[in-house]
């Protein structure tokens, strides 16, 4: 061997001194706390008839997440994109791990119940506090977005939130993985979304959060989800490729924290003053209004706005299965199913268990979110008994409806339907290419004989070819309440001119807010005439 393969063995090897430790070059604990609201103005949006011209960029959490609603000449058709902040590769990193660290270390019943301003800064400081412990150099606009998409999936519902956060949107549709999310618009109706879940394990963790929020469960021994999320949205969802094949789905009907008032439904011509001056009179009189109509016709719409014409010191007991009612009113008592807990089925808490208990509550008023089964019954029989009812059932027509309550499930007698008095018919329409609702008709029940045959008397009805309103003034309910209150027809006529008149100066007047609109109505009932006088109503009826 030669002497320097000796020596090459024999040396030691060379030991290359270890790097410094990576110092954090930004101070994140010295960062400006970022703002961010959950709650932004609404903005006006006006319907365009030009599809082709619609470019529109609104807020939906501030300052972070954007709706752009815009014309694809390539698709040829309305595009609903959702715009958030752009992550970089290392910021993505940076995410998952903040966010396996904060799963670990956060109560997600605390997430649930407690205050929001609380949680976003809980969440604040579990970032500072773990960057410095990871050693994450995050610069300013990185800690920006990271507290955002954080914020975003631990109080919400992660991608979906920014649809959720968005007034305008009335369902929202997941057929499953790879398939676009669907929206209804309330200006610009059915619209496909930039959303698309392509990762159908990332679906289930939704699903799953879907029905935490529901309090609910959902697995694969128990796939399909029935319930109410915390903001009052009802939402159904399945779990498993066995029950829809694309994975898991959700619908999502969203409804507004407060309900829309009679004044806004005239502005979106859903049905006339007149209607809703003939509405008031039978409900401040305590007659029976059931309201008929498809899937998503408005009948809940109608039902929360004829509610506002219920005397303020009226006890209202209210029964649904999921929570979509939202009275104006303070004596209200609202109810909602229970399912079944465990395997014992006699705790389950039925529409037919709360509607027989609802009669001991001493109610002035009754209001069924739906009738569907046996409960049709109890609610016919109190209408009977002297309870003035209100409810809403899937039906397109008076003779639709009454077949429906004559047969199975329901099965009611023919003659019960003449404690019914009036039906109000709603339905979907098309008007100047514009998707829109409209009370189509309202039908007062004269009489139904055994066999099911019914005399009717329609005073109000929407006329599709020209989009107006017609009223008669022949009134069979006035006729019924003339006789058991012994007030005169002419009396009742000039109330409802009176109430029309009301309804339509609000309207002018711009009076469209849940407090106002029931203010005035309130005191309506308690001094008319200053009511009357406020609303320059005896001027114009002087001038005449």
């Amino acid at each position: 061997m030669d002497k320097d393969a000796k020596d090459k063995i024999n040396s030691k090897p060379e030991i290359k001194p270890k790097p410094p430790l990576k110092r954090i070059n930004f101070d994140i604990e010295k960062y400006e706390k970022v703002e961010i609201n959950f709650h932004p103005k609404i903005p006006p949006l006006q319907k365009v008839k030009d599809k082709t011209k619609v470019n529109v960029r609104y807020c939906v959490i501030s300052p972070f997440a954007y709706i752009h609603i815009y014309w694809d000449p390539e698709i040829y058709e309305l595009v609903y994109e959702i715009e958030e902040p752009i992550l970089t590769r290392q910021e993505r990193e940076y995410h998952a791990q903040l966010t396996t660290a904060i799963e670990d270390l956060i109560n997600f019943e605390e997430i649930i119940e407690r205050d929001e301003q609380r949680l976003l800064e809980y969440i604040d400081q579990r970032i500072r506090i773990l960057a410095v412990e990871f050693g994450m150099n995050i610069p300013y606009d990185s800690y920006r977005k990271l507290y955002y998409y954080l914020s975003r999936d631990f109080l919400g519902f992660n991608e979906m939130e920014p649809i959720l956060r968005d007034y305008f949107i009335e369902d929202v549709e997941c057929n499953g993985a790879n398939s676009p999310v669907y929206v209804v618009h309330r200006v610009f109706r059915n619209l496909k979304t930039s959303l698309v879940f392509n990762d159908i394990a990332r679906l289930e963790v939704l699903v799953e959060k879907f029905a935490q929020r529901c309090g609910k469960h959902i697995s694969y021994a128990d796939p399909i989800l029935d319930g109410t999320l915390p903001d009052g949205s009802r939402i159904n969802a399945t779990y498993t490729q066995d029950i829809t094949s694309k994975g898991p789905t959700f619908t999502i009907r969203k409804f507004t924290t407060t309900p829309w008032t009679p004044t806004e439904l005239i502005s979106f011509r859903t049905l006339s003053p007149e209607m809703l001056a003939y509405l008031w009179i039978l409900v401040e009189y305590k007659m029976n209004i059931l309201i008929a109509g498809g899937t998503a016709s408005g009948k809940t719409s109608l039902l929360n706005a004829v509610a506002f014409f219920i005397p303020p010191e009226a006890r209202v007991v209210s029964i649904e299965d999921t929570r979509e009612l939202n009275l104006p009113r303070e004596n209200w008592l609202p109810s909602v199913t229970r399912a079944a807990t465990g395997d014992k089925r006699e705790n389950e808490v039925t529409l037919f268990t709360l509607l027989r208990a609802s009669f001991r509550q001493n109610p002035d008023y009754v209001i069924v979110g739906e009738v569907r089964g046996k409960e049709a019954s109890v609610l016919f029989q109190g209408m009977a008994s002297g309870h003035s009812s209100i409810s809403t059932i899937h039906a397109d027509s008076v003779d639709t409806l009454i077949k429906r309550l004559e047969t199975p499930p329901i099965e009611l007698s023919p003659t019960l339907l003449n404690v019914l008095d009036c039906v109000c018919i709603m339905t979907h329409a098309i008007v100047n290419k514009q998707e829109t609702r409209k009370l189509r008709e309202i039908v007062e029940i004269v009489n139904v004989d055994p066999e099911g045959i019914a005399v009717i008397n329609t005073p109000f009805s929407w006329n599709a070819a020209e989009d107006r309103f017609y009223f008669k003034k022949e009134s069979k309910v006035f006729e019924k309440i003339s006789k058991r209150y012994g007030i005169s027809k002419e009396e009742l006529e000039k109330e409802l001119n009176k109430k029309a008149k009301i309804i339509y100066q609000m309207y002018k007047k711009k009076i469209s807010s849940f407090d106002d609109v029931q203010g005035i109505v309130n005191r309506y009932y308690k001094t008319p005439d200053e009511v009357l006088k406020e609303l320059g109503i005896d001027e114009e009826e002087n001038k005449e």
